[in-house]
């Protein structure tokens, strides 16, 4: 429910309805999440939305803890920045902590992807490290960082400085990216999210969206082997032995 819940224009409104919609009907799909914005107080410091944050996402956390729902923020600023936005304060780690401090909900965590992160030039890979228990869900997307147009032209000139991308094609490393997400215990889908980038679009978008599942496939090892049932409980050093 992409929309901004905080405020109170008409289609506000509709979007804080809808939330309580989606969370109420999750389960005639068999979800156990729903993702979204978390809306913010327009034109205004990132911090002047925790108040009206407290009251809107505490009372739907507590309606959807009742329908076995969890709830999850996508890390998407939507062009906003701490000093002013329209749509969504859950872009940050900063703004995580405030966030997750005024709604201690174990039921409201992060739809978490590598690419909204880079696009802010953050190391990914430490914040799964320290944030992980709280990703819920995460997209498959990646980001290209132009290191040398920000040596020569900064983050604010004319050229563009960073891509979004699709995996496989970007700056991330999702053997790294898995792998920490495993040891962080997540267990949980990589759903790609497709439309971004632009070398793989128009006639190529589905080329390059199939070439970033096979990629995430490789990442994560490929497909699935089991041990043998002989092995089970044996040395593992012999489930490979010829």
């Amino acid at each position: 429910m992409f929309g901004n819940p905080l405020e109170d224009q008409e289609m506000d409104r509709v979007t804080l309805q809808g939330w309580k919609d989606c969370i109420d009907n999750a389960h005639h799909f068999g979800a156990t999440c729903v993702a979204g914005f978390t809306g913010r107080v327009r034109g205004r410091p990132l911090t002047d939305s925790l108040p009206r944050y407290r009251q809107v996402w505490s009372e739907l956390a507590k309606r959807a803890a009742d329908k076995g729902v969890r709830i999850a923020f996508e890390n998407c600023a939507m062009e906003g920045n701490w000093a002013t936005g329209d749509w969504n304060i859950a872009h940050n780690p900063d703004a995580w902590e405030l966030m997750f401090n005024e709604t201690p909900d174990e039921n409201l965590g992060l739809e978490w992807e590598p690419c909204h992160q880079l696009v802010y030039l953050i190391d990914p890979l430490p914040q799964i490290r320290k944030w992980a228990h709280k990703f819920f869900h995460v997209h498959g997307k990646d980001a290209t960082v132009r290191w040398e147009v920000i040596r020569e032209h900064g983050i604010f000139g004319k050229e563009k400085f960073v891509f979004m991308r699709t995996p496989g094609f970007g700056d991330s490393n999702w053997v790294d990216v898995i792998s920490e997400l495993r040891m962080a215990g997540y267990t949980g889908a990589i759903d790609i999210e497709g439309w971004h980038d632009p070398v793989y679009r128009d006639a190529l978008e589905m080329t390059g969206q199939v070439r970033a599942l096979n990629y995430l496939k490789d990442c994560r090892g490929g497909d699935y082997v089991g041990i043998p049932a002989q092995y089970e409980g044996g040395d593992p050093s012999l489930a490979n032995a010829v």
